[in-house]
């Protein structure tokens, strides 16, 4: 088994893995920083495509915006600060109301972990708790790092235990994380609470959210330089053992380049500011009926069979995973409800960079979706 040994006990931490703090977040992972995972999109594209391989064994040589992206991120990221804290406000006070007094914060690498590191300052912000916050993989098909969920249950109450992650696109991850939990108990692990909370729910999968609005989340405008320069989390037996949490890498060259704590400091930095409106948000979603219907996957399935694709892993619904398409994948096309809306002027400027097709489509049910070239 080649690369970094990791002592599973103790997780890893910044600055020595990731560029945040080490109070912030935990990162129950395999440090593979010396192992070249990378490959070309196309032949990457190419293997995952024909079955030859799965997503999760190798990572993708991630697109970097040109100048003009980056100058848009700020911008954006200033514009919605206010938008995005209050998110994090309600998603943190319907957890502390919820699920526990005292959480133990659980991000699903990578993209949740910003937003847990968010609601992690929140609930010490509004509530003076420092609460625990762990990163674990999760990978569609093949389930959740059942090692790292059994050094945090050995650790903290199980009922205290809340996943967090930044969106739900169609929700395939919240169903993954449905399965692997049944799967967990069934094997004589602990009860865990399988619904996510997140800061938008665009796909109505889970009752616990900031908005369902397919809204700008920041986070996802970029990739590492944006998720505390760790990669997308690997699970490939080469590298990790039975007894490994899944690993990701550290890509500390990317220093120069890193607005994670940017991203972090101009949200937190609003808190005061929607410090009033968050409880009155929070009455209004617990007043509403928040039973997940599950309408955005019922919205892809059609988006599938309308472009007559063969997976719906092609399509990826709401700003979020368009962006990533867009930053990771090899587009096809951008489907849009608004050519002009404000929210998709960086994937307007990434699609232009990349040369893919912007559709207007009526009726939409998400603002934009992403689709994945098929037969690449």
């Amino acid at each position: 088994m080649t690369g970094t040994t990791t002592a599973r006990a103790s997780g890893l931490r910044g600055p020595d893995f990731g560029s945040y703090r080490p109070d912030e977040v935990t990162w129950l992972l395999k440090d593979l920083s010396d192992i070249a995972l990378e490959g070309a999109i196309e032949e990457r594209e190419r293997r995952i495509q024909s079955g030859a391989a799965h997503y999760a064994e190798s990572l993708p040589i991630e697109y970097q915006p040109g100048e003009e992206y980056q100058r848009l991120f700020h911008t954006t990221l200033a514009a919605s600060a206010q938008r995005l804290a209050e998110a994090v406000g309600v998603v943190a006070e319907l957890i502390l109301a919820e699920r526990h007094s005292r959480p133990t914060l659980v991000s699903l690498a990578r993209a949740g972990t910003p937003v847990g590191v968010l609601i992690r300052r929140w609930i010490e912000f509004a509530h003076g708790i420092s609460s625990p916050h762990y990163a674990v993989s999760i990978v569609r098909g093949r389930g959740i790092d059942t090692n790292a969920l059994r050094h945090i249950v050995s650790d903290h109450d199980p009922e205290s235990v809340a996943f967090i992650d930044g969106w739900t696109g169609k929700g395939a991850i919240q169903r993954e994380l449905t399965v692997a939990l049944r799967e967990f108990e069934q094997a004589g692990g602990p009860a865990l609470n399988d619904e996510l909370a997140v800061l938008a729910d665009t796909g109505h999968c889970t009752a616990t959210y900031g908005t369902r609005d397919d809204f700008l989340i920041a986070s996802a405008c970029l990739n590492s330089t944006v998720s505390g320069l760790v990669s997308r989390t690997v699970l490939n037996r080469d590298h990790i053992g039975p007894d490994d949490y899944h690993g990701a890498k550290f890509y500390r060259e990317l220093a120069p380049f890193d607005v994670s704590g940017v991203l972090l400091d101009t949200i937190s930095a609003q808190f005061s500011a929607v410090a009033q409106r968050v409880p009155e948000r929070v009455q209004e979603i617990v007043a509403s009926d928040r039973t997940p219907t599950w309408a955005g996957w019922q919205a892809v399935e059609q988006i599938q069979e309308s472009y007559g694709l063969s997976s719906i892993n092609f399509v990826k619904p709401g700003i979020g995973e368009t962006t990533r398409v867009l930053l990771r994948r090899i587009p096809w096309r951008v489907l849009v409800n608004d050519a002009e809306q404000p929210d998709h002027a960086h994937i307007r400027l990434l699609a232009a960079e990349r040369g893919v097709p912007i559709e207007v489509v009526d009726g939409l049910a998400y603002s934009c979706v992403g689709i994945i070239k098929e037969g690449a």
